[in-house]
């Protein structure tokens, strides 16, 4: 028989932000971890010493060390760890309800500029780790033409792009000067400032893209 003690409600809500606290010691450890250590010294053991946590919720949580860097790969390029996707968040949403061509440029200069300046460090760490982060790479280069192409199809939708042209292909050469490495040669290599890549990069489009 029920003896009248009310049962102690299941507090979902504790758990959720000691997961959530868990993931953001474990996200900065792995970053910590990689540009003292290096890849291949970074272990998914010395991540969950350095976050406080074991090695199991690592795994439970990333599913390993190249889940790991996919996630910090992901957090680094957004800004942040908050699930939402990049098309919903406020600045790609002022790119697209922006009506005239060259000031929605600016702001996708501007935007491409961003996220160059959070992940060249990591981006640069990881293309000299090898075959090992291959996959990571490849899989970030995969979504940023899915980003980059969705940009197009909204260009070519609200009549930006003059009509002969072929979407795939602009997707294609929005996808190359947009990308980290042209970013990383110019900068880190050229000496360019990141306010010369975004004016230059906004210009390039402009020139590219207008009918």
């Amino acid at each position: 028989m029920p003896d009248g003690t009310p049962r102690r409600s299941y507090n979902s809500e504790g758990r959720r932000e000691a997961a959530r606290r868990n993931r953001t010691a474990v996200l900065a450890a792995c970053r910590e971890l990689l540009f003292q250590d290096g890849y291949h010294a970074t272990t998914v053991r010395a991540v969950a010493e350095r976050a406080g946590v074991s090695p199991e919720t690592v795994y439970k949580s990333f599913g390993g060390k190249p889940g790991l860097v996919k996630a910090l790969w992901d957090s680094t390029l957004a800004g942040d760890d908050e699930p939402v996707p990049m098309g919903d968040r406020p600045q790609i949403q002022q790119i697209l309800g922006t009506r005239e061509l060259s000031t929605k440029l600016r702001l996708y200069g501007a935007f491409v500029r961003g996220i160059h300046e959070r992940v060249a460090p990591l981006f640069a760490l990881l293309t000299q780790a090898g075959p090992d982060v291959g996959e990571v790479l490849e899989t970030a280069e995969r979504e940023r033409l899915t980003g980059v192409t969705a940009f197009v199809t909204h260009l070519d939708e609200t009549g930006a792009l003059a009509p002969e042209v072929d979407p795939a292909q602009v997707a294609d050469v929005v996808w190359a000067l947009a990308g980290p490495q042209l970013y990383t040669q110019l900068t880190a290599g050229r000496g360019w400032s990141d306010d010369t890549y975004e004016k230059w990069l906004a210009d390039t489009l402009t020139a590219t893209l207008k009918p």
